[in-house]
């Protein structure tokens, strides 16, 4: 929003008072409000506390600090050394003519739990807010200050930080014309990671009643991986791995010492899928905050009562390879070794020679790659919530545009500026694959008001996973279709592969060299239902 063209906005929360700015359009964004207290000194590494209140009006128009991390994204705020007050909330909001409340959508941001924020360009609420929805987004401690494993603290704490946020949600929200009663969980990759954990937290049970899940990843640790990566992360930040150490070090220090581990992770990873996706962080099932993989949790029923709305894209690897996140794969032995890593059958990776006959071994391990950690997990999680007795919906974005040099693909994050709203945001023509035409903006009008559907009743516009069928809502340019899952190919591929839920840590030699794996115990997951708990996210 211009700033010249845009008018003061004054809001009461239990906090404060606080000021924004409301553009011509009446849509008012109120940014950067403390929801808990800095997580720095007395309070490093523990539970979110509450903010210190304030009296005189608080500036609000402005985003606040990142947490702590080494990523600079485009458009987006870096952090420096000193931030401390990351614990914020973002609100934009266009109330009823009629002073009804309007449903909320909660957003959190994705980053492979390490990087980014909510003040990334394509995350701006303002088209949600003039289609009725009133948007709040955090951010939250990422990276080892949110999800390090640290002796004698609590794990999860970004979970925790995300929590804190809902409550404030529901202690403020009616301030700015959203209804408490109506919350929407929303977010991408690792943030539709947290999504689908705080489904089965139970801090956060009744704190919100749906979740939009877009790419979620299975993305988890138990305490044993957990703290195999620490001890190496204190190692190179040259402190013991001990609550009291590991406090000594600085945020920056112990930034510099998670990226120099993820950056040896090619040849010296702490757990086999970190040789091909070097992520460092992840939830814990530390039986605590998260007691175990939501895919298993979800069957028993525990979640029932919110609803889920499921997406991911046809081929989200391309997206991780194309800028540099992940391993090189060219050579059959090397598919053979991620299979290996991701504890997969070795007729699986037939399979996918003959479902892509005459595509390169790169494809296939892309292709392979993005299914095994989004698209058979996000179809299985849909599926298994409604096992559970809950309500859910499965879609895929498959939208492809011809380009120069190729057709644009639908890869990791290229659906999130459509849903948004937010075509011609900094950044988004390379996620999208270029300029937006018109039948994209179509069909981001399509897709935005299918979040807003869903946001206020539930109804995204298309039929819900059922016992008998898993109807699949697939947007594409210019028409979407539906899709009855039990005709996939794809899902044809997996639907008999039995999936080991216990993660593994690496004892001895790097992969390539006869690795060593020694199995970690400490997981409440089914070895049937779920994948391989151990994941990458971006």
């Amino acid at each position: 929003m211009g700033e010249q063209q845009c008018t003061e906005a004054g809001f009461r929360t239990a906090g404060g008072p606080v000021r924004g700015r409301r553009s011509p359009d009446g849509v008012t964004a109120v940014l950067g409000i403390p929801y808990a207290a800095a997580p720095f000194g007395a309070h490093r590494f523990r539970a979110p506390r509450p903010a210190a209140r304030w009296n005189a009006s608080r500036d609000c128009t402005e985003f606040g600090p990142v947490a702590p991390q080494s990523a600079e994204l485009p458009g987006s705020p870096v952090w420096r050394p000193g931030d401390e007050e990351v614990l914020t909330v973002n609100v934009w909001a266009r109330p009823r003519a009629d002073g009804g409340p309007l449903p909320v959508l909660f957003w959190i941001h994705g980053g492979a739990y390490t990087f980014g924020s909510s003040a990334q360009p394509d995350f701006d609420g303002a088209a949600l807010a003039r289609a009725g929805v009133v948007v709040v987004s955090c951010n939250y401690r990422v990276g080892f200050e949110g999800f390090g494993h640290v002796p004698g603290f609590p794990d999860n704490r970004g979970l925790l930080d995300q929590v804190a946020a809902l409550r404030w949600v529901r202690e403020n929200i009616a301030a700015f014309g959203g209804d408490p009663g109506n919350v929407t969980v929303a977010g991408h990759s690792a943030g539709a990671g947290s999504a689908v954990c705080l489904m089965v937290v139970e801090q956060a049970r009744g704190l919100f009643h749906r979740v939009i899940a877009h790419s979620a990843p299975h993305a988890f640790f138990t305490v044993d991986a957990a703290a195999a990566i620490t001890a190496r992360i204190a190692a190179a930040a040259g402190v013991p791995a001990t609550g009291p150490g590991l406090l000594s070090a600085s945020p920056r220090a112990l930034v510099a010492a998670a990226d120099e581990v993820a950056g040896r992770c090619g040849t010296d990873p702490a757990t086999p899928v970190q040789a091909f996706d070097p992520v460092v962080f992840q939830p814990v099932i530390d039986g605590r905050v998260l007691p175990g993989d939501p895919l298993a949790v979800l069957a028993s029923g525990i979640a029932r009562e919110v609803d889920l709305l499921v997406c991911h894209t046809l081929e989200e690897y391309w997206f991780l390879h194309e800028v540099g996140a992940v391993r090189e794969v060219t050579s059959e032995p090397e598919l053979a070794d991620l299979a290996r890593a991701l504890s997969l059958p070795a007729r699986l990776v037939d399979g996918y020679r003959a479902l892509m006959p005459g595509a390169p071994v790169r494809d296939r391990y892309l292709a392979l790659f993005g299914d095994a950690v989004f698209g058979e997990y996000g179809s299985r999680l849909a599926e298994q919530h409604a096992r559970g007795g809950g309500r859910a919906h499965l879609s895929r974005f498959a939208r492809r545009r011809a380009r120069p040099g190729g057709a644009s693909r639908p890869w990791h994050t290229a659906d999130i500026p459509f849903a948004f709203g937010n075509l011609d945001a900094t950044g988004a023509e390379f996620l999208i694959g270029g300029a937006p035409d018109a039948q994209d903006r179509a069909l981001s009008r399509r897709m935005l008001r299918a979040w807003a559907g869903f946001a206020a009743c539930g109804a995204p516009g298309w039929p819900a996973v059922t016992a008998d069928r898993t109807t699949v809502r697939v947007w594409a340019v210019p028409d979407d279709h539906l899709h009855d899952d039990g005709t996939s190919a794809v899902r044809a591929l997996w639907r008999d592969v039995p999936y080991e839920a216990e993660p593994t840590v690496v004892t001895g030699p790097a992969p390539g060299s006869a690795p060593v794996l020694a199995p970690d115990v400490t997981t409440t997951s089914s070895p049937t239902d779920t994948l391989p708990a151990r994941r990458t996210s971006k």
